[in-house]
């Protein structure tokens, strides 16, 4: 669904699970600061609202969000998080070079997730303006970092009723 016709901050608080027992990795972009400090906080303040133990949030930067990738699996190797959540913003310039950058994220994101054991979820805001970025960040459309938590949390309940 298009995020202008979903708040990404908007969720049924009764469909998620208790985080207090779970352990998150959060990689972000030092790239588009601005963007990815809120996308940050929003994510760190859900998961803190669902029973996240804020020494149960591992925060690690990454310079850009070509890196994100590497940072996963850096993450996935060595972390001891049962799940990791990439944040990043890319926004289209006037080159090819953002195509790039979001299909490297959006493969190597991919690749982690069906070759891995724990969910990475993606949080890759790619936008043709900053203030679609701004918007999607703690703006009039929510925060992608929200939906992000969310999104872990539910993901590594799934996980763990698979693995019993």
């Amino acid at each position: 669904m298009a995020t202008a016709y979903h708040n990404l901050s908007d969720y049924d608080l009764k469909s998620v699970p208790e985080a207090n027992t779970m352990k998150f990795g959060i990689i972000v972009s030092e790239w588009n600061s601005n963007i990815t400090g809120a996308l940050l906080s929003g994510a760190v303040n859900t998961l803190k609202k669902h029973g996240a133990k804020p020494e149960n949030i591992i925060v690690q930067t990454v310079p850009g969000s070509f890196e994100l990738s590497f940072g996963a699996n850096q993450m996935m190797e060595y972390g001891d998080v049962d799940a990791i959540i990439i944040l990043g913003c890319v926004i289209k310039g006037d080159t090819p070079h953002f195509d790039y950058v979001c299909m490297g994220v959006t493969q190597g994101v991919t690749h982690l997730n069906v070759t891995g054991d724990i969910p990475v979820i993606y949080g890759l805001i790619t936008t043709n303006t900053m203030e679609q970025a701004e918007d999607r960040s703690g703006g009039k459309l929510g925060n992608k970092g929200d939906e992000c938590a969310i999104t872990a949390i539910k993901m590594i309940d799934f996980a763990w009723k698979l693995n019993k």
